[in-house]
C-alpha cells in the first residue's frame, strides 16, 4: 500500500505533465500571431495586381512634414520625398524621420536652381552636396532625382545617370502652391487621380497637409493603394539616366511646378532637435 506522502507526490506529477504543455502553447500563441500580425502589416505592395497612384513632395522637409508623416503613418500609406539640401541640413529630424519610417528620398537639389543655365560643375555639385548631406544626416542617399521646375537638358541627363540616379518627374498636378486651398487641392489630385500616376505636391503648403487625411480616404475608396514611386509599375527596374513617367519629359501638358519665389519652405519652422 503507497504512502499518503508517495500518492500525493504522484498526483503532483500528474498534474504537472497535463498543466505544462497547455502553458507552453498558451505562451507561444500570442508571439505566433504577433509574428503573422507583423509579416502581413510588412508585406509590399504589388502594383501588378493593384491599382497604385504615388503622390510625391517636393521642396522639403518642409515646415509641416511632421504632421504629414503623422497622416502617412496612421493610415498606413508611403510616398516619396524629392529633397532640397539646403532644408535636410535646416530640418535634419524631419528627414531622419521620413527615412526612419520607410519612405522613399529623392534628390531635388541644394538650392533649386534652373539647371538647364548653370554650368556642368554647377549642376554637380547641386547634385552631390545633397546625396552627401541627405546620407550623413539619414544613413541612406537619395535613390533618383527630380530637377526643379521638372527643367531638363543633355546634360542634366548625363550627370544624373554618372551618378546612378533615374530621372523622376511627374503626369499629374495638385497646383498646392498657387491655389493654397483645401477644396481645390483635393480637387485637382483627384481629377489626375490615375493608376500608376506620379502627382506632384508641396510638403510647405499648409493647405496640402490639412486636407492630406482626406484625400488619402478618397483615394483608398477609389482602389488606389498610396505607394512611393519605385513600386509602381514601370519604375521597379528604373537605371541610371531613365526618365520616368515614359514621356513625360516631352509632355507639354505637364503641370508646372512652383516658381522658387513662392517655395517658402524656408520660413520659420524647423524641425525639432533630434531626439526629441
Amino acid at each position: 500500500m503507497k504512502s499518503p506522502t508517495r500518492m500525493l507526490l504522484a498526483t503532483s506529477c500528474a498534474l504537472a505533465l497535463i498543466s505544462t504543455p497547455a502553458a507552453a502553447w498558451s505562451a507561444d500563441k500570442p508571439k505566433t500571431a504577433d509574428k503573422a500580425k507583423s509579416a502581413a502589416k510588412a508585406a509590399p505592395v504589388d502594383c501588378a495586381k493593384v491599382k497604385c497612384i504615388a503622390l510625391t513632395f517636393d521642396d522639403g522637409p518642409g515646415k509641416y512634414a511632421d504632421k504629414l508623416l503623422d497622416t502617412f503613418k496612421k493610415y498606413k500609406a508611403k510616398t516619396t520625398f524629392f529633397l532640397e539640401g539646403q532644408y535636410v541640413k535646416a530640418r535634419p529630424a524631419f528627414a531622419k524621420r521620413m527615412a526612419a519610417e520607410g519612405h522613399e528620398l529623392g534628390n531635388h537639389s541644394y538650392t533649386h536652381p534652373h539647371l538647364r543655365e548653370v554650368s556642368e560643375d554647377k549642376i554637380r555639385e547641386e547634385l552631390t552636396k545633397t546625396q552627401d548631406i541627405v546620407k550623413q544626416i539619414t544613413g541612406k542617399a537619395p535613390t533618383m532625382f527630380r530637377p526643379p521646375y521638372g527643367e531638363m537638358d543633355d546634360r542634366v541627363q548625363t550627370i544624373a545617370k554618372e551618378m546612378g540616379l533615374p530621372i523622376v518627374l511627374w503626369n499629374g498636378g495638385s497646383r498646392d502652391w498657387a491655389t493654397r486651398d483645401e477644396k481645390a487641392i483635393y480637387n485637382e489630385v483627384l481629377k489626375n487621380a490615375k493608376r500608376d500616376g506620379v502627382i506632384l505636391m508641396h510638403d510647405w503648403v499648409e493647405q496640402t497637409v490639412k486636407v492630406m487625411p482626406k484625400l488619402l480616404v478618397a483615394l483608398q475608396k477609389q482602389g488606389y493603394h498610396v505607394v512611393s514611386v519605385s513600386s509602381l509599375r514601370g519604375a521597379q527596374q528604373l537605371e541610371a539616366g531613365d526618365v520616368y513617367p515614359v514621356g513625360s519629359e516631352k509632355d507639354e501638358n505637364l503641370p508646372s511646378e512652383a516658381p522658387i519665389d513662392s517655395a517658402d519652405s524656408a520660413d520659420s519652422g524647423e524641425s525639432p532637435a533630434d531626439g526629441s
